[in-house]
């Protein structure tokens, strides 16, 4: 049974250790901009992929000249620009659930690619639980509640949505010549490689580094070196969850895997709530079973969405 699923186990997964990251990417952010902490996650997630490649496999970095172009625009827009909408929309004090919800309605421009661009089929069951799933996502955000607009946030996060969808169906099409693990490391080394042009290393940042900070939560008042918090996200906030994503996307489809993604938001929102010991009501209750029906009507779909 579980062998039959494997897709959906690794999607699990991968959503499950990013939506743990987003506490401590949040921490992170209130000693550091946006745009310096993607710098440092895709460049260092890259110099530890690379540095294993080149021991054990680099067979995993080959690649020919046709894909150079697809690589790249993989890279830059499916792995850096991702990261830095959603990434923005925090730093701009959008609730977290509001940035999860913009950036995870990818899924209708996914479906919406593949009907009307590529001209293929989308049975009707995926546009209901597409359309479940993001009732469910509000409800469980409550997004009504305490609500700030900023426009450069919400652009920022709107902008992770776009970048999102391209990461899903341009991983469909890198995924076709190579394994999982060769397009996660090409892809954030691209990524890296992106940064280390956009933003001068010599003006980094080093003293977040050494900051003490304070994550909140349980362990309020406990404070953390900078490098510490960094190494988490760079590991289990990148490295880990982009394997398994990418992982799940080969065995699935893009339109199945981004809707299987929205249990993100849902378990961002849980932990989030469990750190903070409050608890959830009725509502957002409601809202998770509605996303996990929008869900499984995805998974169940006969899509054609390759």
């Amino acid at each position: 049974m579980l062998k039959n699923h494997r897709g959906e186990l690794y999607l699990l997964l991968g959503a499950l250790t990013f939506s743990v990251n987003g506490i401590f990417s949040t921490v992170v952010l209130e000693h550091m901009s946006a745009f310096r902490l993607a710098q440092i996650r895709a460049i260092s997630a890259a110099l530890l992929l690379l540095a294993f490649a080149l021991i054990k496999r680099r067979d995993l970095l080959k690649f020919t000249r046709k894909e150079i172009p697809l690589l790249v625009a993989y890279g830059v827009v499916g792995f850096a620009l991702v990261n830095v909408g959603y990434f923005l929309g925090i730093e701009r004090k959008l609730p977290l659930g509001l940035v999860l919800i913009l950036e995870f309605t990818a899924p209708i421009w996914v479906v919406l690619w593949i009907k009307y661009v590529r001209k293929g089929f989308v049975a009707r069951e995926m546009w209901l639980a597409i359309g479940l799933a993001l009732i469910g996502l509000v409800l469980v955000a409550k997004v009504w509640e305490g609500f700030t607009f900023d426009l450069l946030g919400t652009a920022g996060a709107l902008g992770s949505a776009f970048a999102l969808t391209a990461y899903f169906l341009m991983g469909e099409k890198v995924l076709k010549n190579r394994p999982p693990l060769s397009a996660t490391i090409l892809g954030i080394s691209i990524a890296g490689t992106f940064w280390a042009f956009v933003l001068p290393l010599w003006d980094f940042p080093t003293d977040v580094f050494t900051t003490q900070m304070d994550i909140h939560g349980y362990l309020a008042g406990h404070y953390f070196p900078g490098w510490a918090l960094l190494l988490w996200v760079i590991v289990m906030g990148t490295i880990v969850p982009y394997i398994f994503v990418i992982t799940g996307l080969s065995l699935l489809s893009a339109s199945k895997s981004s809707v299987i993604g929205m249990l993100e938001p849902v378990l961002a929102s849980a932990f989030a709530w469990i750190w903070l010991s409050q608890s959830w009501d009725v509502v957002q209750l409601i809202g998770a079973v509605i996303v996990l029906v929008g869900i499984y009507l995805a998974d169940r779909s006969k899509s054609a969405a390759s």
